[in-house]
């Protein structure tokens, strides 16, 4: 058990369906109260929907399991309502070093550009993540968390799912108009539905050891390749909260996983590597394998898996929690427009093409890290050492070094919600693109772009005065707030000032928002719940703002799927 964490016991409570012997049904029903399963029950009860989330566990993750969450994460958080709390408790960091052997060969930052609110990463270990997700679970009075409700059988039908749960207390059954499944790797919805998960299980093996200490070293994330202390080997470093190091060393296929957890093992190790006289304490100790598989659909029927329970990567980039929680963000907004009956059930279907996308952008990734790190052959392990050897001179080898590229945002670029560009536009957002921030202020208050923006619908129009929008455009973009669907519409200024007909005006009093979107007068962006960009022209069009609007919820037929 860890030193530096003190586990809490959630209270298990007999749910209501025990009590009564009546069968109940909800609208959705989350399975897994790790990091994917509270945020897609936190994002949907924020959005008014009843969730009840079931788990076999009565705490946190045990353990050292996730430990960094990118910037696109913590601005998921935001909006969720812990972004603050895991920034806080967290180690934020921008900086990555690799080396091989002794000379360090390559290093990066995540975060080039200047005036963003989160940092390009922060390391905290998931059982705070999970912590401040369930604090903020209990604050929501349509969020029903029920510990030790294990789920024991799901069965499908044409409109939701039927669930056989136990607990301490004996049985019972509820009915769910949506399940979604988030129960890890190992998930038991996805056996009982009798879905294969495929992929590749690479041969090699990695030694966990978060180790307790002091140290000056800076908060950057190092990793080694082949070094003194670990010959042939790779090692990677990097610190977490509450002083503690996670250190994995590359052990290889044929290590003894028991042999290599013993203390009189671990050890040894760690002082080759730090030093005989650095002082430390063993935290966790652990020995795994990794794979790269996903299922092939991640929506069957009403049931709609999320993280772990559809895809699975090696740790290193840190695309796992991070990826599940991007999941969690895609789907809920979606189901919440079927739910309501404002999009067709079609519009789910994109869930599936989008993250599966996404999914296999991040497997192709992390195989390539691992292929990189683990080379199978005399051949590959030649080519490896001599991309390494150039890489501390020549820019062409940096390139090729691999040693886990890092969690990044992936980029729907040809998903069939996006209206294509009609006009030529510089930067990165692209429709499809994932939002950049930036500082804004509204009525002399500074804040931060993609917090005002939220998760809603909204179509940001760029203007060098808010003066000069006249009566009917102001009429127009108005009339879009009271659509079914509605799309607040908000002018970005250079200038402050009240906007024309009670529209917001936010100032871009930095010039950052019109930099990173190419904006000028008359630039129009319309932007998901998910803050991706669905849309952008030149000048703003209320009907071409409708027109994408139906087609970012599925309103229109329109082949092909997410790349």
């Amino acid at each position: 058990m860890l030193r530096t964490y003190e586990y809490p016991k959630y209270e298990y409570r007999q749910p209501p369906e025990l009590k009564s012997g009546k069968t109940r049904r909800y609208p959705v029903v989350v399975v897994g109260a790790g990091p994917v399963g509270l945020a897609a029950a936190i994002d949907l009860a924020q959005s008014g929907v009843s969730v009840i989330v079931l788990d076999d566990d009565n705490t946190v993750s045990v353990g050292s399991r996730g430990v960094c969450y990118a910037k696109r994460t913590l601005e998921i958080l935001d909006r969720l309502g812990v972004g603050d709390a895991s920034v806080a408790k967290g180690v934020s960091w921008n900086v990555g070093r690799t080396f091989f052997r002794e000379e360090e060969v390559y290093n990066f930052k995540l975060l080039s550009q200047p005036d963003h609110k989160r940092p390009g990463m922060i390391n905290l270990q998931q059982y705070y993540l999970e912590e401040y997700e369930v604090r903020r679970a209990r604050e929501l009075p349509n969020l029903d968390l029920r510990f030790l409700n294990n789920v024991t059988s799901a069965v499908p039908r044409d409109d939701g799912v039927v669930l056989q749960v136990e607990t301490p207390d004996g049985g019972y059954t509820l009915q769910a108009d949506w399940l979604i499944a988030a129960d890890g790797a190992r998930s038991a919805i996805r056996r009982m539905l009798g879905l294969e998960v495929e992929g590749k299980v690479f041969a090699d093996r990695f030694l966990i050891t978060d180790v307790l200490m002091k140290a000056d070293y800076p908060t950057e994330r190092w990793f080694w390749f082949d070094p003194p202390f670990h010959r042939n080997q790779s090692v990677l470093l990097h610190r977490q909260a509450d002083n503690v190091w996670r250190i994995d060393f590359q052990l290889g296929w044929q290590a003894d996983p028991e042999e290599e957890k013993k203390p009189e093992k671990v050890i040894p190790r760690i002082k080759a590597m730090l030093g005989a006289d650095r002082e430390f304490e063993l935290e966790w100790v652990s020995v795994y394998t990794f794979q790269c598989r996903r299922i092939a659909d991640f929506r069957h029927g009403r049931v709609l898996f999320a993280g772990d329970a559809a895809h699975q990567v090696s740790p290193f980039g840190a695309r796992g929690a991070n990826s599940g929680i991007q999941d969690a963000d895609n789907l809920c907004w979606k189901l919440k427009l079927v739910m309501d009956g404002r999009a067709p059930d079609a519009l789910l279907d994109t869930y599936s093409e989008e993250r599966g996308f996404a999914a296999d952008e991040n497997i192709l990734n992390s195989s390539r890290s691992t292929d990189f790190m683990t080379p199978k052959s005399a051949t590959s392990l030649i080519f490896r050492n001599a991309v390494l050897g150039l890489a501390r001179d020549h820019a062409f080898a940096r390139a090729l070094v691999n040693s886990g590229r890092l969690s990044v945002p992936s980029f729907l670029t040809e998903s069939r919600l996006n209206t294509p560009d009609v006009a030529a536009f510089a930067g990165d957002m692209a429709p499809g693109a994932p939002m950049d921030d930036a500082p804004i202020e509204e009525d002399d208050k500074i804040g931060w772009l993609l917090d005002r923006v939220g998760n809603r619908f909204v179509a940001l129009v760029f203007v060098d005065d808010p003066a000069s929008v006249g009566p009917a455009q102001a009429r127009a973009m108005g009339e879009l707030a009271t659509a079914p669907v509605p799309v607040e519409v908000v002018l970005v200024s250079p200038q402050g000032g009240a906007g024309p007909q009670n529209l917001r005006v936010w100032q871009d009093r930095a010039g950052r928002y019109a930099e990173r979107y190419d904006a000028r007068a008359g630039t129009t962006y319309l932007i998901r719940p998910d803050q991706h960009v669905a849309a952008r022209w030149r000048a703003f069009d209320a009907q071409a703002v409708c027109a994408a609007l139906a087609r970012a919820i599925g309103n229109t037929e329109s082949g092909g799927a997410a790349r």
